[in-house]
């Protein structure tokens, strides 16, 4: 399936986002015009991953957009989310797939060259790189791979490619002329003062590439 990935990839994570609901947060992201929304929530029991899931789905569906749930691939099948994003303790590709079913989106973090190269041979749509820069919003990252290794990546995969870690309004710029075709985002905007103004700020510099 071949998918093409918005320049901004967004990610809401109860940890990061102060006193809003997701919902909230959810609906100020789409209605700024962030249109690919992954929810990522590592401590939440699966009731709540679901309820969570169920009421940002609702919103991004009403906004024609697109929902993937991270790591919980039932969780996704049973929401009927757009797909699922797996990370490399997760569950295997293949069987995530068996899990959400064809059609579905599958998406795969990597921090090697080694998994972007297995990544590029498995039925992921597309494939997620990192960390680029020094982050805020993961405990215990993986080693950085810089720009450099993002380039790197670039040549080892024809995939859709989404660049993560330490992405701002700064350095973004730098990491789409790397090759990366997305950037997901987590603290340079779920920390902001201003919400929908720092989307537009992210879109702006995006559209200008």
């Amino acid at each position: 399936m071949g998918i093409r990935i918005p320049r901004l990839y967004a990610i809401i994570d109860p940890a990061q986002v102060g006193g809003s609901t997701l919902p909230a947060v959810s609906q100020t992201l789409l209605s700024a015009g962030v249109k690919l929304i992954q929810y990522r929530d590592k401590s939440a029991s699966s009731r709540e991953l679901y309820e969570n899931s169920r009421q940002i789905l609702q919103r991004v569906r009403h906004a024609q957009g697109v929902f993937l749930v991270n790591d919980r691939a039932d969780i996704a099948r049973v929401v009927d989310a757009d797909g699922v994003h797996v990370g490399q303790e997760d569950l295997p590709m293949d069987l995530a797939r068996r899990v959400i079913g064809q059609g579905k989106w599958l998406g795969c973090s990597t921090h090697t060259i080694s998994q972007v190269m297995a990544a590029d041979q498995s039925t992921a749509d597309y494939i997620a790189f990192g960390p680029i820069f020094p982050t805020q919003s993961k405990a215990g990252p993986d080693p950085l791979v810089g720009l450099e290794g993002l380039g790197e990546a670039r040549k080892a995969t024809t995939k859709p490619l989404v660049a993560i870690g330490g992405i701002t309004r700064q350095n973004v710029r730098s990491v789409i002329e790397a090759g990366a075709d997305g950037v997901a985002v987590i603290h340079d905007l779920l920390q902001a003062p201003d919400l929908a103004a720092r989307v537009q700020e992210f879109l702006q510099v995006l559209g200008d590439l």
